[in-house]
């Protein structure tokens, strides 16, 4: 589904909030843990209030850049060492960035949680920043967006749509950075990052797993308590500027087949006025694309027969204002235009008639159950709860998520795809695929 390819950030978790235990350091470090004892594993993430919408121009991807870095070693722990260790406990560990996070994880039996720990307590406050261990990396984050984006046509082109949609929000930027500002880094810029926002104030730290909440606590004084504090520098409101009208893209690139993204401007749980909102465009979101039964696959592949794939997607839990987005291919013999013409179809009759009462059921049924299976990952449950409340969200928010879905008519749904899914607030990115020989002079034309 379209919201998995490209955002991954359904914030489709509910999690009891009398299971999960509270702590705040005297240093500002917050301490969540939920006991879960089905097998004898732990899971430990810590998450930073950091990524990509925080980055400003000239260091986009800084954020990720840095959590690359992360792995290059402290004056205890030399370069690679870090993930030795992991591996000699017989654990896993990696790290992600987001737009508005950063985090690392660890999975470890339970007995070596005091290891995860000792190892983000020591990168967090000792991190070594050296300019050849920096060059190196620079190639293999270069390498990483050539596979990921310049060798893609698809997220080549949703960023794109992106950099189109967004005039002063910084979700414009891509996570891993634009080029020029990688080829660019400094050992001075990833240093300043470092010091600015991996702090313990900064930070949750999220514990799942076949522990006992007092003896985590425990640790994560020893571990992390004697770290200083550092104030964190509020950021400057973000606020992407009003949109007036259709915004379009044509994109020549080398590609195989032809391609759709249509995005609306919507807001996130956390920009939205009145939060219902949210949730219907959720449920919105499922009616069109939450499962095989849904009505983009049901009525444009199987039905009508015009589209190869198509998707939809929406992401309540943005820090920032969002795009509800869509995306299709059309089938030999259809254009670009009639699968734009097909998905607007799709929309108007969402805004002109009531979803049926047996189709919202059935819809809030499947989120519901997806938000269900997903409790049954260590790791999933850990991410949901460091997710929700580095967004700014609050983790007791995710408690909430099953009652407000439960709560939504089928006339809010109809409400918000008339509220937003408008055509001053739309903006359309089309794929045309080139031939190598068209492609080496071709590129982006964009129409506002």
């Amino acid at each position: 589904m379209l919201a998995r390819l490209f955002l991954g950030l359904f914030f489709a978790c509910s999690v009891q909030a009398t299971e999960v235990h509270e702590h705040i350091l005297a240093n500002g470090l917050k301490v969540l843990v939920k006991e879960q004892h089905r097998s004898p594993v732990v899971v430990a993430q810590i998450w930073y209030k950091v990524g990509s919408s925080y980055e400003p121009a000239g260091v986009t991807g800084i954020s990720h850049m840095l959590e690359h870095m992360m792995f290059k070693g402290t004056d205890q722990h030399p370069a690679g060492e870090f993930s030795k260790i992991i591996a000699e406990n017989g654990g896993r560990e990696n790290a992600f960035t987001g737009r508005d996070y950063t985090a690392y994880f660890q999975t470890l039996e339970k007995s070596r949680l005091a290891i995860s720990f000792e190892l983000e307590a020591d990168r967090m406050q000792h991190l070594h920043l050296l300019a050849e261990e920096l060059k190196k990396e620079l190639q293999v984050v270069m390498e990483e967006r050539r596979m990921r984006t310049e060798d893609n046509p698809r997220a080549k082109l949703q960023e794109y749509l992106m950099a189109m949609a967004y005039i002063s929000s910084p979700y414009k930027n891509p996570v891993i950075g634009w080029p020029i500002d990688i080829e660019n880094y400094q050992v001075a810029d990833l240093q300043q990052w470092y010091q600015r926002w991996y702090t313990p104030s900064n930070t949750t730290l999220v514990v799942v797993g076949d522990v006992q909440t007092a003896e985590v606590m425990q640790l994560a004084k020893q571990y992390f308590a004697a770290i200083p504090q550092r104030p964190v520098q509020a950021l400057k409101p973000q606020v992407e500027m009003p949109q007036v009208g259709v915004r379009r893209m044509s994109v020549q690139l080398l590609a195989k087949v032809p391609y759709i993204l249509m995005g609306y401007k919507v807001p996130s749980l956390n920009t939205v006025a009145d939060a219902w909102e949210a949730y219907a465009l959720d449920v919105l979101a499922a009616v069109l694309d939450g499962g095989d039964s849904a009505r983009l696959p049901a009525r444009l592949q199987r039905g009508q027969q015009i589209a190869t794939s198509v998707g939809a997607g929406y992401d309540l839990g943005g820090r920032l204002e969002e795009l509800f987005l869509f995306e299709a291919t059309p089938v030999k013999g259809k254009t670009l235009l009639d699968m734009e013409l097909a998905l607007k179809a799709e929309i108007r009759s969402l805004q002109r008639d009531l979803i049926s009462r047996s189709e919202l059921a059935r819809v809030k049924a499947q989120v519901l159950a997806s938000s269900v299976y997903e409790q049954d990952s260590l790791f999933y449950q850990a991410m949901k709860l460091g997710m929700a409340e580095t967004v700014g969200l609050g983790w007791q928010t995710s408690t909430q998520y099953r009652q407000k879905i439960n709560q939504v008519t089928a006339e809010q749904v109809r409400q918000v795809a008339s509220k937003y899914l408008i055509e001053s607030q739309l903006s359309i990115a089309y794929l045309e695929p080139q031939s190598m020989l068209a492609n080496s002079q071709a590129g982006a034309q964009h129409v506002h």
